[in-house]
């Protein structure tokens, strides 16, 4: 009787079911419709608006456009202001795809989830995603400056005299390099891993003691390596043809880890090379003698 009574009262129906509509979008991707604002939306999905725009870093709150993909962050989900973002995979995520909306690099994102497999994402499984805090924030708010100066200034690596006494004169990962493409941020802001050309056949080696945390195949960057070493500090090797280790395994400084394939991309023999420290990047020049 009390469940009919409560059906025909029509006001108190309508109210609760209105209340869990207002909030379904949470945790969703959502297209802007017109009119749309990031206030109105972040209402609609009870999140504080902050927490809205530093889930979509490269969204202009005052230049939203009808068709755009909004990311509207869960309960679960963080964005501190230093970073990392916690992030909770959907449907259909790849480290690719999250890189590009975060503004980061796929790379980057496996270096910052050892042990956790690209290929085998889970829907609902959290995952750290190490982005700058300050581009974050101005890449949402409504500024006049290019978003790439904004970008640079925070440079995410760490200066040389804050780098643990262990990270110092260690080998170079090829014995027969050219750098192609030094780290640092490109012509949109987004942090570049280095780029070592090198010779067919040439095998990168370990740059310092450590343990295989990752041996496997990501997408766009070929096989990857990323080892552990002491002081949180990680090395990745990235577009390897053939690995040499396997995950678990220890290995010493030179030891071979993979050998370089040629990229399609440039015909060249190319070893993508990230060095970070706690899943903040380093640029390798200050680590490597």
């Amino acid at each position: 009787m009390g469940v009919l009574a409560g059906c025909a009262n029509t006001p108190a129906s309508s109210q609760r079911v209105a209340a869990p509509a207002a909030t379904q979008i949470s945790g969703n991707w959502v297209a802007v419709k017109r009119g749309d604002t990031l206030g109105q939306l972040a209402k609609r999905a009870n999140v504080p608006l902050e927490r809205l725009q530093r889930f979509n870093p490269g969204v202009k709150a005052r230049h939203l456009a009808v068709g755009q993909r909004l990311l509207v962050p869960t309960q679960q989900e963080r964005a501190p202001a230093s970073g990392p973002y916690r992030y909770q995979i959907r449907p259909g995520d790849t480290f690719s795809s999250l890189a590009r909306h975060f503004g980061t690099t796929a790379s980057r994102l496996q270096s910052a989830n050892a042990g956790i497999s690209a290929t085998s994402l889970r829907v609902g499984q959290l995952i750290n995603i190490p982005v700058g805090s300050s581009r974050t924030a101005t890449s949402s708010a409504p500024s006049g400056k290019p978003s790439t100066r904004s970008a640079a200034k925070p440079t995410p690596s760490t200066p040389s005299s804050s780098l643990p006494t262990s990270a110092k004169r260690w080998p170079w990962p090829l014995d027969d390099y050219r750098i192609v493409r030094r780290f640092g941020p490109d012509s949109r802001g987004t942090l570049q891993p280095m780029l070592l050309a090198t010779q067919a056949g040439a095998n990168a080696t370990a740059v310092a003691p450590g343990e295989v945390r990752f041996a496997n195949s990501m997408r766009q960057l070929e096989k990857v390596v990323i080892i552990h070493h002491a002081d949180n500090l990680q090395s990745v090797y990235a577009l390897c043809e053939r690995l040499t280790v396997k995950q678990g395994d220890q290995v010493t400084a030179g030891d071979p880890v993979c050998q370089i394939g040629k990229s399609r991309a440039t015909g060249r023999y190319d070893l993508l090379f990230d060095l970070r420290q706690g899943g903040k990047p380093i640029d390798p020049r200050k680590v490597l003698n």
